[in-house]
């Protein structure tokens, strides 16, 4: 009975062999029509332990054929304008012609709630557990374009393919169901798969699988791929042979990875080694070959490297292509191998893949900085970015998220996490948090883990709590923090030193905890800037005292190394024979924070307006590339128009909340000094408090804000035309809504305002809808009226039709107060909305308006303005004006050409070019959110 437990396993492994589902394709590639037609048979194994009544398969090229379906509500959430706007001919969809039980007929399916990339076959009798069943399908498959995925049919007529034939959902303690958004792997049991298709003769087929036979016929040829465990099948077919097949040991590579003109023999002796280091770390790759696409590469990039233009080369010759090819391979190593659920638990193959890419540069590129070779080059090597290292910008990526309270769980499912946590940051906080267990376990413990599970699982399905477990039963050390407090949560980590004191030959240090969590720190003893001393501490829940010998150590440092993700790593350090806990250092530009000093940077910035002309001067501040929560601003500019000093300057402070809808209090001060005539100046001083809400589903753009503040101005007097109200102070309280979408936009605001002079209230609310015609329409509605307005004979603190006078200062105007030429033009979307220039212009009592467009063709728009304007004394005026509206883009540049108004038809009149209307954004915060608010 010796062989009894062999005999076990393989009955066992048979068992588990026989409940792979089977999926056997026959397809032909019509290119004419850029599509396949699809004779496919399905082996399905119900490896539940109940009857199924259904079957669920997913047909995610379907996703393409509807402007409502998840993936294109995924593109619009993203603002992605390709997908909406695309030709119908550029879209891809798949025509059913009849699904059949082999053993019983036709059977009857539907697309369940109308859900575009799910399909349900509803079966004749129930499908017993453990008891299979032969599905027959027949159906065609229009290939989209490429330029929505990277997969499907490019402009040089390639195919590549991707999801593009019916595959069994899988099940998992019932239908796990995932629509197509883009997000990466198909969520599929494993299974074996034949492939058949036939192509034109002038195209090359190119696949992961295993290559059975190329048979050549009369005007076609037909190629036959197969594969066992496979989860995903891609298959190019190409008209020129794009890839290099390369021997790696004893797995074929097959890719096109872009290659810097590097020679075969340096690629081969790369590709060699990346293999080997994964095969030493993790075991050996199970199928034959390697499949590793540019699109592989550019759908998940080393975010840097692929932002570079191509004339710049500052890494040695080989490297990116190095790193890039060992990123795309060892991904597609785990993803073919390691059978998680990818919409759930990924974080366990990025915390396995980013480990291992981290241990790969330390291992062949010690030495690699961030930025290459420009760390040497004078001016840019005075940086601190110039001394952090390749590997530093896993941790860096990071802890731009979690320093603007974006940051989420690892745990959180991938159609959940806003795009830049999703693309980079989740997967690099689970890189450092292996590195950080590392670290804190100071053995090999973490690496022998790794490849325990890989051995153990790899073709097997598993769950994230396997990877846990074997880590956990390999640690010398308690490390239930590292998934109760690291991954299942965004807490952040946050110690500081609150006491040091000197014993006899020890000192006595207290440690505490600013956050709600159970990580352990490491403590340091510094001395000539080396370490002399290093401790990890545990179990730090509040504040925990420890003894430690006294080397004279000149100060004590927390995470010194920053092997510790940590969220603040200023207040980590304590002097002990030195005054100060850390030096101040001055920077020319903002620079990467160093937490070993106190940093002051400095630089010259420029604004302009018409009346101080270019102003140049420096600016003083402590911001670093990473937010903080206190800052300051100082500066202080020479206007050369004016020929004095203006500028501004700002102090703030905020308070973030983890996790609710409160998610951020701030308050300071603020105050400026401009020119708002020739010659004439104001100052303007704000003290403020804001509440900021986010809906806590982070994806979401719905927005909250109350800000209360105090706007004290003093302004001086022109001889010429006294000033009625020269200073004034005014309360000002906002609460605003916002939930902009590419689809649909809606804000909406109510303003009250309160000065010894005068009391008014007013409500805007915008509203935009795109429809899937392309037709969109925007409506705009301010209503405004004043409780009591003491001053009603001067305008100045009036509702305006067209122009505010923006007497709280808040508005960029070029030319605050020209009646006439180009600066009087510029126009700023806000009270009446109006773009022709009307009488009555202000209203000292009431003012109602509706401003709307709609679009003629692409970026020009119809638009119409329409209002009541009420003065004391005088009957309402009812007032409307129209035209076109040129938006290249909207809210930022657009142009405004008035048509037909109370005036008539303006487009009539010699002046007409004095009429004209535009929005230009200058202000640098303005465009940078344009190009980020799909990332956050």
């Amino acid at each position: 009975m010796k062989n009894l437990p062999l005999l076990l396993i393989l009955i066992l492994f048979s068992g588990w062999l026989s409940a792979q589902n089977a999926i056997n394709v026959n397809a032909r590639l019509v290119d004419s029509t850029h599509s396949i037609l699809v004779d496919q048979d399905i082996t399905f194994v119900n490896s539940e332990e109940r009857e199924l009544v259904s079957i669920y398969l997913n047909d995610w090229n379907n996703a393409f054929s509807s402007k409502t379906s998840a993936l294109a509500k995924r593109f619009a959430e993203d603002y992605a304008r390709r997908f909406h706007f695309a030709k119908e001919r550029e879209r891809g969809y798949t025509s059913i012609n009849s699904i059949e039980n082999k053993s019983d007929g036709t059977l009857d399916w539907d697309r369940p709630g109308n859900v575009a990339d799910l399909i349900r076959i509803k079966l004749k009798e129930p499908l017993a557990a453990g008891d299979s069943i032969q599905l027959h399908l027949n159906y065609q498959v229009k290939i989209p374009d490429d330029k929505f995925t990277s997969y499907g049919r490019d402009d040089l007529g390639n195919y590549k393919l991707r999801y593009w034939y019916l595959t069994p959902a899988p099940l998992d303690n019932g239908w796990k169901l995932y629509n197509h958004k883009d997000l990466g792997l198909q969520y599929l049991n494993p299974h074996s798969i034949n492939i058949s298709i036939d192509i034109p003769t002038e195209y090359y087929a190119a696949s992961g699988l295993d290559l059975l036979r190329t048979q050549t016929n009369k005007g076609f040829k037909t190629i036959t791929f197969q594969g066992d465990h496979r989860v995903d099948t891609k298959m190019y077919l190409t008209r020129s042979f794009i890839f290099e097949s390369i021997k790696a040991n004893s797995t074929q590579v097959i890719t096109n990875i872009e290659d810097e003109d590097i020679q075969f023999d340096v690629k081969n002796t790369l590709l060699e080694r990346s293999v080997e280091f994964l095969h030493k770390r993790l075991g050996k790759y199970p199928h034959k070959n390697i499949f590793v696409t540019q699109e592989d590469y550019l759908n998940s990039p080393i975010y840097g490297l692929n932002q570079l233009p191509g004339f710049i080369r500052p890494f040695p010759d080989g490297f990116q292509y190095d790193i890039k090819l060992f990123k795309t391979i060892t991904s597609n190593y785990l993803e073919n191998t390691i059978f998680l659920n990818p919409q759930e638990e990924k974080w366990v193959t990025d915390a396995i893949l980013v480990s291992l890419m981290m241990d790969y540069v330390d291992e062949y590129y010690p030495k690699m900085k961030l930025i290459g070779n420009l760390s040497k080059i004078i001016g840019i090597r005075w940086f601190h970015a110039a001394d952090l290292e390749f590997n530093d910008q896993y941790q860096f990526f990071y802890m731009n998220m979690a320093r603007m309270n974006l940051d989420q769980p690892l745990t959180t499912s991938q159609d959940s996490l806003v795009k830049f946590n999703k693309n980079i940051a989740n997967a690099y906080k689970a890189g450092v948090g292996i590195k950080y267990l590392e670290e804190f376990l100071e053995d090999e413990s973490v690496k022998e883990s790794i490849s325990e599970f890989y051995s153990t699982y790899k073709l097997k399905p598993t769950k994230e709590q396997d990877f846990v477990d074997v880590l956990e039963k390999n640690a010398k050390k308690d490390i239930s923090w590292f998934y109760e407090d690291y991954v299942g949560t965004n807490k952040k980590i946050d110690f500081k030193i609150s006491n040091v004191d000197k014993l006899q030959d020890s000192l006595k240090v207290t440690i505490k905890n600013l956050r709600d969590n159970n990580m352990p720190i490491s403590l340091y003893g510094l001395k000539d800037g080396e370490v002399k001393y290093k401790e990890w501490v545990e179990n730090v829940t509040d504040t925990k005292s420890i003894i430690i010998p006294n080397y004279e150590f000149e100060r004590l440092a927390l995470n010194y190394e920053q092997e510790i993700p940590e969220f603040n790593q200023r207040n980590n350090y304590e002097g002990v024979s030195k005054l100060f806990d850390k030096p101040l250092q001055f920077r020319l530009f903002q620079d990467v924070e160093d937490p070993r000093y106190n940093q002051i940077f400095f630089m010259p910035e420029f604004e302009y307006n018409l009346y101080d002309g270019v102003s140049i001067g420096p600016k003083l501040y402590n911001k670093t590339v990473l937010s903080k929560t206190f800052n300051f601003s100082i500066s202080p500019k020479y206007g050369f128009t004016s020929k004095t000093m203006v500028g501004s300057a700002s102090f703030y402070n905020a308070h973030q909340f983890e996790n609710k809808e409160l998610n951020l209090i701030y308050y300071g001060i603020g105050g400026s000094r401009f020119s708002y005539g020739y010659n004439l100046f104001y100052e303007k001083v704000t003290p403020f408090l804001v509440f900021s809400f986010r809906n806590s589903y982070l994806r979401s753009n719905e927005r909250q804000r109350l800000s209360i503040r105090n706007i004290n101005v003093s302004r001086d007097q022109n001889p010429e035309d006294p000033l009625l109200v020269p200073d004034y102070n005014v309360l000002n309280v906002n609460y605003s809504y916002s939930n902009p979408n590419f689809l649909k936009h809606l804000t909406a605001s109510l303003d009250y305002q309160l000065s010894d002079k005068f009391s008014k209230i007013s409500a805007t609310a915008e509203y935009r809808k795109l429809f899937t015609n392309n037709r969109q329409i925007n409506l705009r509605f301010f209503a405004g009226t004043f409780l009591y307005n003491d001053v009603s004979s001067n305008d100045y603190f009036s509702f305006a039709l067209d122009r505010p006078t923006d007497y709280l200062f808040d508005y960029n105007y070029y030319g605050r107060s020209q009646g006439s030429g180009l600066f009087s033009q510029q126009i700023i979307v806000a009270e009446g909305g109006f773009k022709s220039q009307l009488q009555p212009e202000y209203a000292n009592q009431w003012i109602t308006t509706m401003n709307a467009s709609t679009n003629i063709w692409k970026w020009i728009y119809a638009y119409g303005d329409v209002g009541l304007v009420k003065n004391r004394g005088d009957n309402a005026a009812l007032l409307y004006d129209s035209g076109i509206r040129v938006s290249l883009v909207q809210d930022y540049f657009e142009l405004f050409l008035p048509v037909y108004s109370n005036l008539g038809w303006e487009i009539d009149e010699p002046d007409y070019d004095q009429r004209i209307r535009f929005i230009v954004a200058l202000d640098i915060n303005t465009l940078i959110r344009l190009f980020t608010r799909r990332w956050y």
